[in-house]
Formats: structure tokens, sequence, C-alpha cells
């Protein structure tokens, strides 16, 4: 086990992570549907051509575009309706020389026609005749077979997260059942005398379960299942006991509070017993969030989490949720990021990384990241923020008009 806050960098304990996570093997097929932010177990190819028949992006007429060329207002080409173009069948006559089909945006073009005249450049002369006054070119206003996608094309790789535009396209070529990897299943234990559950009158010194609820919606954010396990008494035996039943039949365990340096502290010491390889790191160089353990018993991620909130929920996106994600074979394991400029002075430490929450709106046409200061145990110090700036290691602080990368909730 490494010393007691041998502190090593986010990248370091990450890396020693990262060499132990073992995907997971477990899948299911599941509704289209239910299918949003699932990871894929397996690629997904195409069965289909899409579109599978030639359509009109536009409302006019379809025509074989020779019969255009050299159009004008001043002389304008006059094509004889030979029909209309039925929407959600296709038609059942041909363009031929001089024709021209009425067809609106979607329709299937005809058999003869390449190409469609858009309705703003003819005028109706009478009920059998057009003329056109602008020239088209073959494919014009046209989406061909296959152009979105064409059968076999590669859609999605094995490991990607699916978006609602995502549905959208399995939707548009019939995968209405799509193979994704399982939810890991993340126990979560709260750890400490004064910690009561979040229903229960408070007493003096008493303080309601915060980090459950919130570990727990991060998990679920994160693509994983949450399992609450109760909260477990200062008394390392309980909390032995409680944190070995809940890791029975999880993949990966959370430990709030108990993780910084204290007479009681007995977090480390289970944690270390669970199983091999044991505690891979005690103390990470960030602020807030030093005291973070990461282990790994027995292929299983546990991690024991700071008991103040924001340091908790700081750790959590550094460590836990992308571990959540390796094990679901993620190919994107890190949260999106958005550029903005400080608009007041943060300061720091050098030999950590600094982690302040900001809140961010538009002005004059900028992005705006304005730090929302608070001490790691108030919770509605990241519920009024948008984001984390992250002052890096080697600086002693961030000035206001820096242009900075804030990494979004």
């Amino acid at each position: 086990m490494p010393d007691l806050f041998q502190v090593v960098t986010v990248a370091e304990a990450r890396a020693r992570l990262g060499a132990h996570i073992v995907p997971l093997s477990r899948r299911e097929v599941i509704p289209l549907h239910e299918a949003l932010d699932r990871v894929l177990a397996e690629e997904l190819r195409s069965p289909v051509d899409l579109p599978a028949f030639p359509r009109s992006t536009v409302d006019g007429f379809a025509v074989r575009a020779v019969d255009t060329y050299g159009a004008s207002e001043s002389l304008p080409a006059y094509l004889t309706l030979c029909g209309e173009v039925p929407m959600g069948r296709a038609p059942e006559f041909t363009v031929t020389s001089g024709e021209a089909a009425l067809i609106h945006t979607g329709g299937m073009l005809p058999s003869g026609s390449d190409s469609v005249v858009m309705v703003e450049y003819t005028q109706r002369l009478d009920p059998t005749m057009i003329e056109v006054v602008r020239p088209v070119a073959i494919g014009e206003n046209v989406i061909p077979v296959g152009e979105d996608v064409s059968r076999g094309d590669l859609l999605f790789p094995r490991g990607h997260r699916l978006r609602p535009q995502d549905l959208g396209g399995l939707a548009g070529v019939g995968i209405v059942r799509v193979p994704v990897v399982a939810r890991p299943r993340v126990a979560i234990l709260a750890s400490g005398d004064e910690i009561v559950p979040a229903d229960a009158d408070v007493a003096p010194g008493q303080v309601r379960d915060i980090n459950s609820y919130t570990i727990a919606a991060l998990v679920r954010r994160a693509g994983g299942e949450p399992v609450l396990c109760g909260i477990a008494p200062d008394d390392p035996t309980i909390l032995d006991r409680m944190a070995r039943s809940a890791l029975e039949g999880a993949d990966l365990l959370v430990l709030s509070a108990g993780s910084s340096v204290s007479a009681r502290d007995y977090t480390v010491r289970v944690i270390e017993a669970l199983g091999a390889p044991g505690v891979l790191v005690h103390g990470v160089a960030i602020h807030p969030g030093k005291p973070t353990i990461i282990a790994v018993a027995d292929e299983r991620p546990v991690f024991g989490l700071p008991g103040n909130p924001v340091s908790a929920i700081i750790a959590f996106g550094l460590f836990v949720a992308p571990a959540l994600r390796r094990l679901q074979g993620a190919l994107e394991v890190d949260p999106p990021t958005v550029q903005a400029v400080l608009t007041l002075n943060i300061a720091s430490k050098p030999g950590r990384e600094d982690f302040v929450p900001v809140r961010l709106e538009r002005r004059d046409g900028a992005l705006r990241a304005e730090p929302v200061f608070g001490k790691s145990n108030l919770i509605y110090t990241l519920a009024h923020a948008d984001g984390l700036v992250r002052v890096p290691l080697d600086l002693s602080g961030l000035y206001a008009g820096d242009t900075v990368e804030v990494v979004l909730f």
C-alpha cells in the first residue's frame, strides 16, 4: 500500500488505475428507445441504403435536366405535365422528353427524371403545361440513393455512446434493437457517525447524507446503475463488514467520507483489505479532494471519496466517472469542455491542481466564466455553478481576462 498521503498528480493517479481496469463482458440487447447514452457492445453497420430511393428536397417539378438547358425568363422552356408524384408510394408513370411531374418535398423521383425544378422557377400556363425560367443540373434538388449512408457502411464503432441523433439515424435504417454493454453496478456506501439519512430530523452535530444521492446521480450520468448501501458508523469492524457486503455483486464500490487523516480514519485500511492489488493511491495533488483513495480489489475499482460534497463531486469527475466509462469500453471517457474568458482572478498554490466552480454567461459576444468561491463542504457552491476551471500544477493562479477551459457539469 502506498504511504499515506504520498500524493501523486491526477495524470499519475489515472494511469495507475487505468492499468487495472478490465472492461465488462456483460452485454444486453435493448429496444432503441431505451438506448440513450448507452455504450455499444459491437459496431453497427447499415443493413440498407438511406435513402432507399431518390428523393426531392424541394416542392417543384421532376424533369429531365436536359429539357431545361438554356431556359430563362425571356426564353422559358415549355414542359407538358405527365402526372403528380404520390407521397408514400412509388409513381407509376415515367417522365419522358419534354415532360414534367409535380413533386413534393420527400417525394420519390419518377423513372426518367433526374432533377427537380423548384416551384418558384416555374409558371403554370394551363392544367397541362408549365414554363421553366431557370435551368437545373442533373441531380439538382435531389438526394440520391445511399447519399446519407450506403448498405454496409459503418454507422458507429464499438464503444460509441449513443446520442439522440444517433438513435434517429438507427431508426432511419431500421435498427430498432441495439447491443450495448451492461450498466456497471456501483455500490455506494456512506460513513460517519455524524451522517444521518436525508429524510431524518437532524440533531445538533448531525448532517444529512448528501453524498449518497449526489454520487448516485453522477453514477447514472456516467452510465452506471447505483446501489445505495446505507451509512456505516465510525467502527472499523462494521465498516469492513458493510464494505464487503456492498462489494458483493458490484462492479465498482464508492465509499464517501473517512478518507482524511485523523485518528478515526479506518477507510484506507478497510479498502486495502478488500482484495488485491489494494490501494493504488492515497492522496492526489488537487484542491479540493486531496485525500481521495483509489484502489482495485480483485479487478473491481474501489474509491474512497472525501466527505465534503464539493470534494467528492470533483474527485468523482476526475476518477470514478472515467473508470465507469472504461468499464463500459467507451471511446470517450472525459466530459465536454468549452472555452470562456475568466472574469476574476483565481489564486492557487504551485504543486497542486485547483478546481474552481464557475458560472457561465454570455456577455458582449463572448462566453464568460465567473468563479463561484466557497468551501468544499458547501454543496450549493456547485449547485450554482455550470462547470469547473482547472488551475495547472505549475501556476500560482489565473488572471481575469485569461481564456480558460471549463469542464461542464
